[in-house]
């Protein structure tokens, strides 16, 4: 999650929210999703599928995250859904979250990336995930790189590696106009990725920062979404959230800076659904 200092990670502080290969056995049919015109669409009129009609056809996934939280607070009840069904997922955490409390002396970025990674593993616990099934690439928080950045091509063939080894049909990915550098960061490093690829998997997008207090407020304008009915393990997700100590409780007091997920986030990101928008189009 990491919004730090500005409490948002955004580069030069602009903020890019007005900025406006689906496989098709995995993929809702065209009438079950909704396209946002010129007026808002409220996110609770979108069509609301359950994990059997969603993911249909799917036979491996793979989450990318920001941070460390990010996997569970974005899909965590994709998660929860997929390995219930024995569907693997591998989840792909992009940078160290050491940026949430960087003023910290009881937690150093050293000790702080090892307790925000303990608690990655513990959330996926949660879900009914492995140790083994998520890998940590371990950027600078706040400093994922972006396109022209000095190693944005190294990000790039390091992520093309992992999908290319867990080969998904199906990869969760964070929306490319979320509020914070490094999710906008991780979008471009993925959609790079895929667009040497001659056949990419199925894409969907999740907005952990559509808005100020977290969550999608109302589906963007040019995006298609839905919603998956994630009611029957949404107790579930909210343990996992719990589980990231460090972003949901006093556990760090030593940075008055550090940020720390608030209850209003937390209901905005975890409701009896979440929400996706289908990337269409795009290589």
């Amino acid at each position: 999650m990491d919004i730090a200092e500005d409490k948002a990670g955004n580069r030069a502080g602009e903020i890019a929210m007005d900025s406006p290969s689906c496989t098709p056995s995995c993929t809702p049919s065209c009438n079950s999703v909704v396209s946002s015109a010129a007026l808002p669409v409220a996110i609770e009129s979108l069509p609301l599928y359950s994990a059997d009609e969603a993911f249909r056809g799917c036979y491996k996934a793979v989450v990318v995250a920001p941070h460390p939280d990010d996997e569970t607070l974005g899909c965590g009840g994709a998660i929860a859904l997929l390995r219930q069904r024995n569907i693997p997922v591998h989840v792909l955490i992009m940078s160290d979250g050491t940026q949430s409390h960087p003023r910290s002396k009881q937690y150093p970025a050293d000790r702080l990336r090892a307790l925000r990674e303990s608690e990655a593993i513990a959330a996926l616990r949660l879900l009914h995930g492995l140790p083994s099934e998520v890998t940590f690439f371990r950027w600078p928080d706040t400093a994922v790189p972006h396109p022209g950045d000095q190693h944005f091509a190294r990000a790039v063939a390091q992520c093309d590696r992992a999908l290319q080894y867990h080969a998904p049909n199906l990869i969760f990915l964070p929306w490319q106009h979320d509020q914070h550098c490094d999710h906008q960061a991780s979008y471009q490093i993925v959609h790079h990725c895929l667009n040497s690829w001659p056949m990419p998997p199925r894409q969907l997008a999740y907005a952990v920062w559509g808005s100020r207090t977290a969550g999608l407020p109302a589906l963007p304008t040019g995006e298609t979404g839905w919603r998956l009915d994630i009611s029957t393990v949404k107790a579930l997700k909210y343990q996992a959230a719990m589980a990231h100590k460090s972003q949901t409780t006093c556990l760090i007091q030593d940075d008055l800076s550090g940020f720390r997920l608030t209850p209003t986030m937390l209901n905005n990101l975890i409701q009896p659904w979440e929400t996706y928008l289908e990337i269409l189009g795009q290589s």
